[in-house]
C-alpha cells in the first residue's frame, strides 16, 4: 500500500513539475476542500513527493477575526512577491495568542503548495497552475475536524462551519479545480475535476486511473 501511496503521489508531483509556472517562475498550486477534509495531509505528501516544496497554509494567514478575510495578506505578502521572483514574508497567526507573530520566509520555489480552505477562491485562481480539491463532503469532514480537535474546541467549530457555508455559497472553489482527490486506503483517487479539459499535463488521465478510483 505505501508503495502504491507513493506511486500515486510521484506521478502527481511529476505532473505539477511539468506545467507552466503561473505566478512569475513558480507553478503556484492550490489544495483545497472543507475543514477537516485532508488538505494538509496531502499537501504535506506531495511536498515531500515534489522534493520538500514549500507549503502555505492559510491557517497563518486567516485569524479569529478573520477567518476568510485574509485575501489582501495573501496578494500583497505572499503572491506579489512571488509573482516577481522574490521571496514572500508573511507573519503567522498564532491561534493561541491571538496575535501575528514574527515574519516568516517563503521563497519561490518551482512548485509552491497553498493548503487551506478557500485556497481556491477567486481572487487566487488567476496566479494558479492547478487547483485540487479533498472530494470529501461537508458533514464527514467537520466531523473529522470536531473529533481532531476535541470539546475544547466545539464552540469554535460551530461557528466555523457556518462561515464555511457562507464562503463557499458566495466563492465557491470546487466548480473551478482542475483535479478531485479522494482518500482510499492508504493512497489516493486522482479524479479530473469539473474545470478539466483533456491535455497532456492533466495529473489523472484515463489511462492512470486505477480501477478503484471508479
Amino acid at each position: 500500500m505505501t508503495e502504491d501511496l507513493d506511486q500515486d503521489l510521484d506521478r502527481a508531483a511529476a505532473a505539477l513539475r511539468r506545467l507552466p509556472p503561473s505566478c512569475g517562475p513558480v507553478r503556484l498550486v492550490a489544495v483545497d476542500g472543507h475543514a477537516g477534509s485532508g488538505k494538509s495531509t496531502l499537501a504535506g505528501r506531495l511536498s515531500a513527493a515534489l522534493g520538500g516544496a514549500p507549503v502555505l497554509h492559510l491557517d497563518d494567514l486567516a485569524s479569529h477575526a478573520e477567518l476568510f478575510a485574509w485575501t489582501g495578506r495573501l496578494l500583497e505578502q505572499v503572491v506579489r512577491p512571488l509573482s516577481e521572483g522574490r521571496a514572500a514574508r508573511y507573519h503567522p497567526y498564532d491561534w493561541n495568542l491571538r496575535a501575528f507573530g514574527p515574519a516568516r520566509t517563503l521563497e519561490p520555489a518551482p512548485v509552491v503548495l497553498v493548503e487551506g480552505v478557500g485556497a481556491g477562491r477567486r481572487a487566487l485562481r488567476p496566479f494558479l497552475a492547478r487547483l485540487l480539491w479533498m472530494e470529501r463532503g461537508p458533514e464527514e469532514s467537520w466531523a473529522r475536524g470536531r473529533r481532531r480537535d476535541g470539546p475544547a474546541q466545539a464552540a469554535f467549530w460551530d461557528g466555523w462551519t457556518v462561515a464555511e457555508t457562507r464562503h463557499f455559497a458566495e466563492d465557491p472553489s470546487r466548480p473551478f479545480a482542475d483535479a478531485l482527490v479522494r482518500e482510499r486506503g492508504e493512497g489516493y483517487a486522482w479524479l479530473p475535476g469539473p474545470s478539466v479539459t483533456a491535455g497532456p499535463n492533466q495529473i489523472i488521465t484515463h489511462r492512470d486511473e486505477s480501477p478503484a478510483a471508479n
